[in-house]
C-alpha cells in the first residue's frame, strides 16, 4: 500500500527541474563551489530528490576542468552520495590556495555607490566571505562587509541593525538609505590620473585606512 508520503515524494519526483536548469560548476568564479552546493541542497529540499539521484547526474554539472576531476574521483572511489561529494568538493575548493586566490578580490571590493548594485554587491561580498571563513557567524559576516562601505554609509546602516539581523534586513537597508539619501556619495574617491602619462596621481580610498581591522 502505498503512504501519502509516498505519493507526495512521487508527485515530486515529477517535478524536478531539468538538467538545463540546475547549476554547473567550474572553478572560474573562484567561490561558486557554496553556490554550487546551495542550490543543489535547495532543490534536494524542495523536491524531495534522493542522494542517488543527484549521485548520478553529477557528471553533467561538473564543467572544463572540473569535470576531469569529477570522473578521476568516479573512477578512483565508485559511487557514492551526495553528502560524501559535497566533503570532497569542500575539500578541493575550499583550501589554502583556493582561499589565497579569493581574499584580494574581497579585500580590494569597495562598495562605489554610483557604480555598485547594493544586493549584487553584498550578496557577492557575503558569497566570498563566507567561502573564505565558513566558520564565522552571519552576525561577523555583516559587520565585515558594512567596513567596506566606508563611516557614514557604515553608520547608518548599523543605526538599523535589530538583533537578529538577516542578510535581507542588511539589503533593505543598504538600498533604502542609498536610494534616499546622499549618505555615502563622497566617501569613494576614484583615483585622478596624469593626462601625459596615463598614471595615476592619487589613491582610491580604501576602508582599510579609516578603519583597519581588528
Amino acid at each position: 500500500m502505498t503512504s501519502n508520503a509516498d505519493v507526495d515524494t512521487a508527485c515530486n519526483f515529477k517535478d524536478i527541474p531539468r538538467l538545463e536548469e540546475w547549476p554547473t560548476f567550474s572553478d572560474e568564479g573562484g567561490y561558486n563551489h557554496m553556490e554550487f552546493m546551495k542550490t543543489i541542497d535547495i532543490f534536494k529540499e524542495e523536491f524531495n530528490i534522493p542522494d542517488e539521484y543527484i549521485s548520478a547526474i553529477l557528471h553533467s554539472l561538473f564543467t572544463k576542468s572540473e569535470k576531469k576531476w569529477y570522473h578521476k574521483m568516479r573512477q578512483d572511489h565508485g559511487k557514492y552520495s551526495w553528502p560524501w561529494w559535497k566533503e570532497k568538493i569542500n575539500s578541493k575548493w575550499a583550501n589554502d590556495s583556493c582561499r589565497f586566490k579569493m581574499e584580494n578580490p574581497f579585500e580590494d571590493a569597495i562598495f562605489n555607490i554610483e557604480r555598485d548594485s547594493s544586493m549584487s554587491w553584498l550578496l557577492k561580498q557575503k558569497d566570498r566571505l563566507t567561502a573564505l571563513h565558513p566558520e564565522m557567524s552571519e552576525k561577523m559576516v555583516h559587520k565585515r562587509i558594512l567596513i567596506k562601505c566606508g563611516g557614514d554609509l557604515d553608520h547608518a546602516i548599523t543605526s538599523r541593525f535589530i538583533e537578529p539581523f538577516s542578510t535581507e534586513d542588511h539589503i533593505n537597508a543598504m538600498e533604502d538609505i542609498t536610494t534616499r539619501t546622499k549618505i555615502g556619495r563622497n566617501w569613494y574617491k576614484s583615483p585622478i590620473f596624469n593626462k601625459a602619462s596615463g598614471k595615476p596621481i592619487s589613491k582610491p580610498n580604501k576602508p582599510q585606512d579609516r578603519f583597519p581591522l581588528k
